[in-house]
């Protein structure tokens, strides 16, 4: 029984065998048996093992900046490709310098992906895609222990037991907006969410049609209503709705109104809605009426904004806001008002998925603190910019550069990030000449490290000079002259 199970198996290898004569197996399928007759088997021999390929000095490094096993990955994915076009005699089998060199070139692709310093061009203060509101470096110096260490970040110092992680924020933003309480959580979708999945689930929520809006990442209001389980309820039209809308809307089934701000667009024009003041003397006493305030101007005076502090001034329940907006802080959302609405808030299950880590209340206090103050924040601090600042930076950009290849321009920078969103300021650019074509200009720009983040306009690449820190202008001038020539 044993010889004839010995001899079934024998049997089976050899009919594996023949089954398999004619083809190769390699990396990207099977290889015609003409290729293979003509294959460099000894250039195969010669491939570097992955182990060698990691010991170089050059890759180790690569190892140390995004971590072996992602490098040991690339190096196997290089040796692959190089193998199976080798096999396929679509190239010699190149020295090991050269297999090295697109071993690197694997890892600075891999590197684009990851979180790192970008330099904003662009004249888009908040820019969302590259993090919003920059924090001051000594916020960032001031919170280092707390953030490298241990914390009592929920430990009572006076009691010696389990506390709650407020900290002094709830203090700070009282005294900073006039609200009885606050709450933080970790962004702005967030605390509407949680707002509307706390008095809301299962009850109807009135809406103006002009409010209803779609922000960055298709956050849409109307679908978040969706999600909390609570009604949508919409009144008026895209540019006029009027107290008698509401009043129209009211029912037993009505839980709050939800005020929203408009974000990144504005309505001009033939346009009306109540404000907070007005909504507050209409609406019945049991309904809530809570403001999305957005951007995060607090008691700053801007054209088109209405701060947190005059909607709770006007009687507005609950308000809430970004904290990396024009705050100016890391990103949070921050929600104001009602001392017995925000406990409500407090020990909803949800919050406990909401809530943000000692980083961010870290940050958020030492910004309020400073607030407090009566500093700016860097946000601030941009819009306030002088031409003369401008023209100072602008002649410090180009200094030794030709001014054939690149000159100074005038034109304008936005705040963005949802705030002003039809507004612009006056500005200054550096407007670069070069024989490459505008897009592959600005790749270039990209591919520098620190990336510089330009934009194109009337087919030229140009810096907007609001937006670039002077710290970066050395590093933004000698890459102009490599790219340029000049």
């Amino acid at each position: 029984m044993f010889i004839h199970f010995f001899w079934k198996q024998i049997g089976s290898g050899v009919l594996a065998v023949f089954k398999t004569v004619g083809r190769v197996e390699a990396p990207g399928g099977s290889i015609p048996p003409s290729s293979v007759t003509k294959m460099n088997k000894e250039q195969l021999a010669n491939l570097p093992q992955i182990e060698t390929l990691l010991q170089e000095p050059e890759i180790q490094n690569w190892s140390r900046r995004l971590g072996r096993p992602v490098v040991t990955e690339a190096a196997r994915s290089v040796i692959a490709s190089i193998r199976k076009s080798v096999l396929q005699e679509e190239r010699e089998l190149p020295p090991l310098t050269q297999i090295i060199v697109e071993l690197v070139e694997t890892c600075l692709k891999i590197e684009k992906d990851r979180l790192q310093k970008v330099i904003n061009a662009t004249g888009v203060i908040i820019h969302t895609n590259m993090g919003r509101s920059p924090l001051p470096r000594d916020v960032w110096r001031e919170t280092e222990e707390i953030n490298c260490g241990y914390s009592n970040l929920e430990l009572n110092l006076g009691t010696g037991k389990r506390g709650k992680r407020k900290g002094l924020i709830p203090l700070l933003l009282s005294k900073l907006t006039g609200a009885e309480d606050a709450l933080v959580v970790n962004n702005n979708a967030a605390a509407v969410l949680l707002i509307l999945q706390t008095f809301a689930v299962g009850k109807e929520v009135i809406v103006s049609r002009g409010e209803q809006v779609q922000i960055g990442g298709g956050f849409r209001i109307p679908e978040i209503l969706a999600q909390s389980g609570a009604g949508l309820v919409e009144i008026g039209t895209t540019n006029i709705t009027t107290g008698e809308d509401y009043q129209r809307a009211f029912t037993e089934e009505t839980s709050m109104i939800l005020s929203v701000h408009r974000s990144n667009f504005a309505i001009r024009g033939f346009t009306s809605s109540p404000g907070t003041a007005e909504l507050v003397r209409i609406k019945p006493e049991n309904v809530l009426l809570c403001v999305d305030q957005g951007s995060g101007v607090v008691d700053e005076s801007l054209p088109g904004e209405t701060s947190v502090r005059s909607h709770l001034k006007d009687g507005a329940d609950l308000v809430c806001f970004s904290g990396d907006k024009m705050f100016g802080g890391p990103q949070a959302g921050i929600i104001v008002g009602r001392k017995d609405l925000i406990s409500r808030l407090e020990h909803h299950p949800m919050m406990r998925a909401f809530r943000p880590g000692k980083t961010v209340y870290s940050l958020l206090e030492a910004i309020l603190v400073r607030r407090l103050n009566g500093e700016e924040n860097r946000t601030s601090q941009a819009l306030a910019i002088e031409e003369t600042e401008l023209k100072k930076r602008g002649r410090r950009l180009l200094q030794g550069i030709d001014r054939s290849k690149a000159s100074l321009i005038d034109s304008s920078f936005t705040t963005g990030g949802g705030t002003l969103p039809d507004e612009s300021f006056p500005s200054l650019s550096v407007q670069l000449h070069s024989e490459l074509q505008a897009d592959r200009l600005l790749k270039k720009l990209r591919d520098a490290t620190p990336p510089v983040i330009g934009t194109i306009s009337n087919d030229a690449v140009e810096l907007n000079l609001a937006t670039i820190e002077n710290e970066d202008v050395p590093h933004i001038r000698a890459l102009l002259k490599e790219i340029l020539g000049a």
